[in-house]
């Protein structure tokens, strides 16, 4: 097997599992196995994650709005996400075990600055981006020690679930999931389910194995949403509608 052949396989999978596959030819061991369906995972993960959120980038876009989109939601969200994508980083993660942070920093942070934007602020989504940018840098490139970005990457379980259930509430309050990408929470849902398991078998790290399973949790509540909430309208909808038939039946009467 060639040089590059077998460099590309080693950045896969360990040369434990090189030699067992390629020297002793022992197909059926169960811990390379396991390493080479979380490698598997891992990379699908990322993949999709290039697109995950594109759909509800391109729902705002076309309709010009965000409506039923929480702001604060939206924003904790980012956070989490920065938090786990530096302290990885920072860590010497594999990247198939966290590389999809950094697709959907760059996407939820194109939502949040949408948010500002059709909100009526250009300004403010601008500094926005500059500032976000600003922190990503300070986060990852070694200004900040790894104690605080562990103790970052603790507080995303409180995020996390402050930030789904803000959006759950206002999902509530409205009646409906507004703006939401049905394709985008689904997406999201299973991701992080699958990286309950990449993280079990990759990093072994306990804060990034709770933080995934928090997160299932969190996605599965905006999941349940949707699919509750599929094809209604919205409360303020509803009532616009009533109002709409109401004064239709005064100007019928009066016509009588």
């Amino acid at each position: 097997m060639s040089d590059l052949s077998k460099t590309v396989l080693l950045s896969i999978i360990s040369e434990k599992c090189y030699d067992k596959y390629f020297f002793e030819y022992d197909f059926f061991d169960g811990d390379c196995f396991k390493a080479i369906v979380s490698k598997g995972l891992g990379f699908g993960i990322i993949a999709g994650s290039l697109l995950v959120k594109v759909p509800q980038i391109l729902k705002i876009l076309n309709n010009k709005s965000v409506e039923g989109i929480n702001l604060f939601s939206v924003l904790l969200d980012l956070f989490a996400i920065t938090f786990h994508m530096s302290y990885s980083f920072v860590r010497g993660f594999p990247f198939s075990s966290w590389g999809d942070g950094t697709f959907l920093a760059l996407q939820t942070a194109t939502i949040a600055a949408l948010i500002l934007f059709y909100g009526g602020s250009a300004l403010k989504s601008s500094l926005f981006v500059l500032v976000y940018s600003g922190v990503c840098y300070v986060l990852m490139s070694g200004m900040t020690p790894v104690d605080y970005l562990w103790s970052a990457q603790a507080l995303n379980i409180p995020i996390l679930v402050t930030g789904k259930l803000s959006q759950a509430f206002t999902n509530y309050k409205n009646g409906s999931t507004g703006q939401l990408s049905a394709a985008t929470c689904f997406m999201l849902f299973a991701g992080s389910l699958a990286r309950i398991f990449t993280s079990v078998q990759e990093t072994g790290d306990f804060m990034m194995i709770l933080t995934y399973s928090v997160s299932s949790f969190a996605n599965g509540v905006i999941v349940a949403q949707l699919l509750y909430y599929w094809n209604k309208p919205s409360k303020k909808k509803a009532t616009q509608k009533q109002t709409k038939h109401a004064t239709k039946s005064k100007k019928a009467k009066k016509a009588d």
